[in-house]
């Protein structure tokens, strides 16, 4: 089965989540982040470390150019730095690199995204039509911190309107001197129907091992 991660925000977790889910699942694994920018350049070209996180916590071993097709040095918006390299991060492009999924054998497989869920990809187009043609059920990540219950239920809003299921959420919490935590995660399972995957608490330094201790993988097939 191959998920789609996205989360409510930049910097909400996405690959902490995605490599502690990777890591908590049973079977072969295999993480993919087709899309990146904020990449630092290595001997053998551009690498980013969300890629790489979750090439470690994949079973499956696979080149870095199948995880992270898309790579660009800048640290700016995905689409901002593809127009400034003349390269076309166009949808179907995009599929095309993650149809291998299917032929890997994979038990589990994530593609994680870049940003939240309306990711801009240039011309008019966006990451979450890429999942809309995959039919890619979407696992939820909510940076727990102030305004995260506007930014949450405005993406499971957005991600059901797309017409997808969302299989799942996972509370991070990235303030670890949020005010009235239980109470707004209480607010957000009372509101986000999909099944509650688990509540990452902050962790300094934090190992997909750890984050895994506090996930619940039995909803995900």
């Amino acid at each position: 089965m191959t998920y789609f991660v996205t989360g409510t925000d930049t910097d909400c977790g996405k690959t902490l989540v995605s490599s502690a889910l990777l890591t908590a699942v049973s079977g072969e694994t295999v993480g993919f982040k087709p899309v990146a920018s904020g990449c630092e350049q290595a001997e053998h070209g551009l690498r980013n470390s969300d890629a790489l996180a979750l090439m470690a916590a994949s079973t499956i071993k696979l080149p870095y150019d199948d995880i992270n097709p898309f790579a660009f040095l800048p640290a700016i918006a995905p689409h901002i730095a593809a127009s400034e390299q003349n390269v076309i991060l166009s949808p179907k492009k995009i599929q095309a690199q993650l149809n291998m999924a299917q032929y890997l054998g994979a038990d589990f497989a994530l593609v994680e995204g870049a940003g939240g869920w309306r990711l801009p990809l240039g011309e008019g187009r966006f990451m979450s039509e890429v999942v809309q043609a995959m039919q890619l059920p979407v696992i939820l990540v909510v940076g727990m911190k102030l305004g995260c219950l506007n930014h949450a239920l405005l993406t499971a809003e957005a991600i059901e309107r797309d017409g997808l299921v969302i299989a799942g959420w996972v509370a991070n919490q990235v303030d670890a001197d949020m005010a009235n935590q239980a109470e707004n995660l209480s607010a957000l399972k009372q509101s986000i129907t999909a099944p509650f995957l688990g509540h990452i608490p902050f962790l300094a330094n934090a190992t997909a091992a750890e984050a895994a201790k506090h996930l619940d993988v039995s909803h995900l097939g």
